[in-house]
């Protein structure tokens, strides 16, 4: 039923807009965009008033939590909510979430919703803390921040729904010029046709001299030569313009700005590094000057603190269940054959740091002795039988929860590898290097 209703409403909205498309489609959104933003920031405020006021009745009318001290007036929380709204709003603004969406994943959107709701709520709840003239309820407290993102998210979707409908329909389109005709050109193009809700429209290529129609190029053409770009912008009412020239052409490059100097068109260049940006590539900035950072540190902030916590919450968990099971083990091992319970070899982890990995030996004392570091199989004659059956149930790497809990390596990432074998994948795999900056 929910269902049902649901699309009957966006069916609405897309009727309601068909019927003002030449204002919504020209006007509204593509040369006042801002104007949308600002209707965005409107709808989120207002989803935060109503979260507001259903925590209040969730929390003080309906009975459902235990009420110590009597019901609060709602008056009581109209500064509350205001702080509420005002500590919102300032970090979805700082986290981005007022930028134009062309372009954005929906779950992109949705996790940067939460992860700012999450920061709003340590915040709101530091000024509580220090605000001692009155006390709120935690609880209510927790239902206005959990109930404010989850409607927040719902509207967006609502939103991006109606949108993606418009743009399948023909409006809101922004009209794309691709100048140069390259692999960059080729995959802008295949992730463009891709994804249709992003709304934008190819109307052709840019090229010097023009290059002969490829196959990927489907209905598009060739429109004319770079120094003509003026002419085709306003010929086709261009409101988007990609640059796809390869790093050697910068030249090209200042050419195309310098007959655009008067042109209002928004102009994108996509660089010809991609090829290099193998971890966490992006573009950042150093004290304004636009920077494009080919690799970098994945975890920063509070992503490493909370990767750790998982770590040690895993790995303590981890040990307590599987004591017992490992007890057993050792004892096995120490039955079949003489020499050590646990195996430690060494491995590299983090920024290629060596450290001691624990295994319950699976083969007999020194098996390498005579065969130095290989690799093992299943056929393996080195093996053990309760070796054999560790390896192939993946027990014998029990003890390494006691590497996860000294930091040495994680629950999720990267496998650690022995120096040996990392000093040969440096030689056959392009830029292995990088994978040492996570463990």
């Amino acid at each position: 039923m929910l269902l049902i209703f649901y699309n009957n409403y966006i069916k609405n909205l897309t009727s309601f807009f068909d019927i003002i498309g030449p204002f919504w489609s020209t006007s509204m959104l593509k040369r006042h965009a801002q104007l949308f933003l600002a209707a965005l920031q409107l709808g989120d405020s207002l989803m935060i008033l109503l979260s507001l006021i259903a925590a209040y009745y969730l929390r003080f009318q309906l009975g459902i939590l235990p009420i110590d001290k009597g019901v609060p007036p709602i008056e009581d929380f109209y500064w509350y909510g205001l702080v509420g709204w005002a500590v919102f709003m300032l970090n979805f603004k700082i986290c981005g979430l007022y930028l134009p969406l062309r372009g954005k994943p929906l779950w992109k959107e949705h996790l940067t919703i939460i992860k700012s709701a999450i920061l709003s709520l340590l915040i709101f709840s530091a000024l509580l803390f220090f605000y001692r003239e009155q006390s709120f309820s935690r609880a209510m407290t927790l239902l206005f921040f959990g109930l404010s993102t989850l409607s927040v998210i719902s509207s967006r979707i609502v939103i991006r729904q109606v949108l993606m409908m418009l743009r399948r329909r023909g409006k809101n389109l922004r009209y794309v010029l691709i100048a140069g005709i390259n692999n960059l050109c080729r995959e802008l193009v295949r992730r463009i046709d891709q994804h249709p809700e992003m709304g934008l429209k190819i109307v052709g290529f840019l090229d010097d001299p023009p290059t002969k129609l490829e196959p990927w190029m489907g209905s598009y053409s060739v429109l004319g030569e770079t120094h003509e770009v003026n002419h085709v912008i306003q010929a086709h009412r261009v409101d988007k313009l990609f640059i796809c020239l390869d790093s050697e052409s910068p030249k090209k490059i200042e050419q195309i700005l310098a007959y655009l100097r008067e042109s209002t068109v928004d102009i994108t260049v996509v660089p010809d590094l991609f090829k290099y940006m193998n971890l966490n590539g992006g573009v950042e900035e150093l004290d304004g000057l636009p920077i494009i950072r080919l690799t970098s540190t994945p975890l920063y902030g509070w992503n490493p603190i909370i990767k750790r916590t998982m770590d040690l919450v895993v790995s303590g968990l981890g040990i307590v269940i599987t004591f017992p099971f490992m007890l057993l083990i050792a004892l096995l091992i120490k039955l079949e054959s003489p020499g050590k319970i646990l195996y430690a070899q060494e491995r590299m982890g983090l920024d290629g740091r060596k450290f001691k990995m624990l295994k319950f030996r699976s083969m007999r004392q020194d098996a390498e002795m005579g065969t130095g570091p290989v690799w093992a199989d299943q056929s393996d004659t080195r093996r053990t039988r309760v070796g054999a059956f560790l390896r192939k149930s993946s027990m014998d790497e029990l003890p390494q929860l006691f590497n996860v809990l000294k930091g040495e390596m994680s629950i999720v990432g990267p496998r650690p590898e022995r120096p040996v074998f990392i000093r040969e994948f440096k030689k056959t795999i392009p830029q292995y290097a990088h994978r040492m900056k996570m463990k």
